[in-house]
């Protein structure tokens, strides 16, 4: 798909990672990302995750839960063998991942975030992420997303 590069498909190319990218007009007044990717790609909203940035202990972590939930940061917290968790403010959490807020991918962050998946997603043959932009996800095997993470498995959605 010609024109639709960002740093996370560039990612799965590089590392030769079977996926499917999917697009859809993204309306701006959408209240939440997730749900909107979801119902205009006409996905069961359980295997469309969403990517959180948040504080632990002082340092950002990344929570990937699906859109139907949300993040419990205790659970996240505990995953990453930390005491407290709190929401990142936005600009941190575009700073650290290199991609605007309702954009922001799991893969080819600008840093490499500690990365927390919420264990539902191992239920699924797929899982959808954003790619990195609003209006592009990409469908690839919970088990090629927690490798190309380095990520934690773990129940962390409330």
């Amino acid at each position: 798909m010609a024109g639709q590069g960002t740093p996370a498909t560039a990612l799965l190319a590089k590392r030769k990672v079977p996926y499917t990218l999917h697009s859809y007009d993204h309306d701006p007044r959408a209240e939440s990302f997730g749900l909107e990717a979801a119902e205009l790609l006409g996905l069961d909203p359980a295997r469309v995750f969403k990517t959180l940035v948040a504080e632990v202990d002082g340092r950002l972590a990344v929570g990937v839960v699906p859109v139907t939930g949300q993040l419990d940061l205790k659970a996240l917290a505990a995953a990453l063998r930390g005491k407290k968790a709190r929401m990142a403010e936005v600009s941190a959490a575009e700073r650290a991942t290199g991609y605007v807020a309702g954009g922001i991918s799991p893969l080819g962050q600008k840093k490499r975030l500690p990365v927390v998946i919420d264990a539902s997603a191992a239920t699924f043959d797929t899982v959808f992420v954003s790619a990195g932009r609003r209006g592009l996800d990409v469908e690839l095997t919970p088990t090629d997303l927690a490798d190309l993470t380095a990520a934690v498995v773990a129940p962390i959605a409330g």
